[in-house]
């Protein structure tokens, strides 16, 4: 097996975009030869806990309205081109992704890392839900069959919050310097959401390389 690491951020478009291009490469080649974790790294770790409207951010980003608009219609494009149906108008709201990643962790600990990796994709990009709110978080939870009411408790806490800084700290220490970045057998960094006839080549060459 070969390992895969992702450095990624629940609610980066481009995270959620390459997820699904890489996605569509291991469907097509369910033998691949991939070993997949997660690793936390936040686009935006000042973000307020509470979170902003997303609509502020956005300008705080683009410069303006009209810029952020444009840039989201490029968006629009390339994630129905991987076959996700985004509704930009359920996004009211930016939340500080720090708590998702420590359910990520949580969830790998009890070997469910890649079905709450999508979980919270899909609860923030598809639905609109608020993933940096608590109750989002363990009803995320409660749908993996993980215990709620302790995910409940551990987000009141501190639990792992320097576990989570210090694996994103570890990773900008070593290059990382945007999301998502994919690092293949600890040693060829990949940056950027990698289109998925990338990811079939990759597959077949490490394949080959297995079989010669």
């Amino acid at each position: 097996m070969v390992k895969l690491d992702i450095f990624s951020d629940p609610v980066c478009p481009w995270c959620f975009l390459g997820k699904a291009r890489l996605d569509a490469a291991l469907a097509a080649q369910p033998d691949h030869p991939f070993t997949i974790e997660w690793h936390p790294f936040q686009i935006a770790p000042d973000m307020p806990q509470a979170g902003i409207a997303r609509a502020t951010y956005l300008e705080a980003i683009f410069g303006s309205k009209d810029k952020a608009v444009a840039a989201h219609v490029d968006l629009a494009a390339l994630f129905a081109e991987a076959g996700l149906e985004v509704d930009f108008e359920k996004l009211t709201h930016s939340p500080n992704s720090r708590d998702s990643h420590r359910l990520i962790h949580w969830a790998g600990i009890e070997g469910r890392q890649a079905a709450m990796v999508s979980a919270l994709f899909s609860a923030y990009w598809l639905e609109g839900r608020d993933i940096g709110d608590a109750e989002v978080l363990a009803d995320l939870a409660d749908g993996l069959d993980m215990d709620a009411a302790l995910v409940r408790r551990l987000l009141a806490s501190d639990a792992d919050i320097d576990e989570i800084a210090a694996r994103e700290t570890y990773a900008r220490e070593h290059g990382v310097t945007s999301v998502p970045t994919y690092v293949i057998a600890n040693a060829h960094a990949v940056p950027g959401a990698q289109p998925t006839a990338l990811w079939e080549r990759v597959i077949a060459e490490l394949k080959a390389q297995e079989s010669a």
